[in-house]
């Protein structure tokens, strides 16, 4: 009879937030092993190769600052980092650190259940082993599950056909190819101009416009990069103080009480700067309707004067608050229109029937096509830890628990399901903030958290039920305060059909950190230790 193996935690995933938690689970004198489904680390990075993929945080924040070593010694190009860049950091940090012993690659965790008479979490992995392990940490990314839309006859296509997701490692040659990309989210945004310099021609569906800042990236200035490096801990201590959490030069003032003028010269500050900064021109931009009309009016004119055709850039132009879906930061992206060889198909005026082995064949008209690009994006925030088979203390499985929306006390933990913890879960600020400090924040609470459990003696923690209702509604609160809500986004899990409409992420870096330690400084408030 084989042995079953036994660990003192099991990490899903080797993302970066994988790769941390294994390092400070090692620190802390535990037997811990990663489980990651690729056959590489890096995560997101590893499976999104897709031309153009790049972060949208300056890569000098997005980036650890656990190691003062790492940060110094690790050379990061340009202000925004490739995907290839980014894939090689990740490898950088599992060498270094020499993680590698304790990953566990190409094998895929496909159920977890806690047994409660062991205090032990059984965890079972494809195809069919099995190990224990008296934690469980869900390090599965949220953004890791891509969406695949539901389109009649996408089967029968002849071409071939890539989710921006899940890229082929080689790449993809698109010269002298009829490329059709069904989409216009982030992906898109960033492949869209890079396809077009390859293609033959470009038919681009959008089924609702986004906006996007452009990145004006470029080579890394070396005397900015010596000066952050000289004073790395202090500026990284400020932007914990910032409300995403990263260098957007927070603006305190309303959008609402300067005049024209100023207000004018604030945003062409910003758009000169370029990224996600944008959002933090004014305090207001994401809480009052009115102040955020004043940004939606500035960039509807940019939109304008980048795009030649009126009619095209009308139909560029979203009609939603700034902000409330997941804001884009591109190179060209606008201007990639005023070519002749790419063009526009309106999905609210003439949405797709379905795909046939020739193309895509909308209410109006039919598009011959060689190939197809699926930018939709993912089942983001959940779907990669609902795609595993969890079953908790009482027996209940996870999937049902979270079926009219997730709840989870911080984002961090949800009650029923002991020792089992989440990095940047639902009700976290995860993908509101930069995600690298918030992975380091969620690993090192956890980490401080376990040690805290093996100072007083105990087994087995779990968050209350009435801690955690109470958090989701705060989280809601917040949200409803602000023009998060006010669109169908993946924020919602409204680009899923059948995934209930839940905002997921929490608003404010700072009061979220906050609240955190308050919780770890009173003995784990809200939780149940046993």
């Amino acid at each position: 009879m084989q042995t079953v193996k036994m660990y003192d935690a099991v990490v899903v995933g080797a993302g970066f937030a994988g790769l941390y938690m294994l390092h400070r689970l090692r620190q802390q004198g535990m037997q811990a092993r990663v489980i990651e489904a690729g056959d590489g680390v890096g995560g997101t990075w590893y499976w999104n190769r897709y031309p153009g993929a790049r972060c949208d945080i300056p890569s000098m924040e997005y980036s650890y600052q656990f190691s003062d070593e790492l940060q110094q010694e690790w050379q990061w190009s340009e202000r925004y980092a490739t995907q290839p860049e980014l894939l090689r950091y990740a490898n950088h940090v599992a060498d270094r650190f020499e993680l590698w012993p304790d990953i566990q690659l190409s094998t895929r965790v496909t159920a977890c259940r806690f047994d409660a008479d062991a205090g032990l979490w059984q965890v079972t992995l494809d195809p069919g082993a099995e190990v224990q392990a008296r934690f469980v940490v869900m390090a599965t990314g949220c953004l890791s599950v891509p969406n695949f839309p539901d389109i009649p006859g996408l089967q029968d296509f002849d071409g071939p056909v890539y989710h921006t997701g899940q890229w082929p490692h080689e790449g993809v040659d698109f010269s002298g190819r009829r490329v059709g990309v069904i989409g216009t989210g982030s992906s898109a945004i960033q492949s869209i101009p890079l396809i077009a310099e390859q293609a033959q021609s470009v038919t681009v569906f959008q089924r609702t416009p986004n906006y996007s800042i452009p990145a004006h990236n470029g080579p890394l200035d070396p005397d900015y990069v010596a000066d952050i490096k000289a004073n790395y801990a202090d500026y990284r201590a400020a932007n914990w103080q910032r409300g995403f959490g990263a260098d957007f030069r927070d603006n305190e003032l309303s959008a609402l009480e300067v005049d024209d003028e100023q207000r004018q010269a604030e945003y062409e500050a910003r758009w000169a700067r370029g990224g996600l900064a944008f959002l933090a021109a004014f305090s207001d931009l994401v809480f009052d309707d009115d102040a955020n009309a004043t940004a939606r009016d500035f960039i509807r004119n940019k939109i304008q004067g980048l795009v030649e055709d009126p009619q095209l850039a009308a139909q560029l132009t979203p009609d939603t608050p700034v902000g409330c879906k997941r804001l884009c930061v591109d190179t060209n992206y606008y201007e990639t229109f005023n070519q002749d060889h790419v063009s526009l198909v309106d999905l609210r005026e003439h949405p797709i029937e379905a795909v046939d082995a020739g193309g895509v064949r909308t209410a109006s008209q039919a598009y011959e096509v060689d190939c197809l690009v699926l930018a939709t994006g993912f089942d983001a925030m959940t779907g990669a830890v609902s795609r595993i088979d969890i079953t908790g203390s009482q027996g209940q499985r996870l999937a049902d628990k979270w079926a009219e929306g997730p709840r989870a006390y911080l984002g961090l933990a949800t009650a029923g399901f002991p020792n089992l913890f989440l990095i940047t879960g639902p009700g976290s600020p995860s993908v509101l903030s930069n995600m690298l400090p918030s992975i380091e924040h969620h690993v090192n609470w956890i980490a401080e958290c376990i040690e805290h459990m093996q100072r007083h003696q105990k087994s087995v923690i779990d968050a209350q039920l009435a801690a955690e209702d109470e958090w989701v509604e705060h989280v809601n609160e917040v949200a409803d305060a602000s023009i998060y809500p006010r669109c169908n986004s993946w924020y919602l899990g409204a680009n899923v059909p059948g995934k209930s409409r839940v905002f997921m992420p929490y608003l404010g870096v700072p009061p979220y950190v906050e609240k955190c330690r308050e919780i770890a400084d009173a003995g784990y408030t809200g939780f149940s230790l046993g």
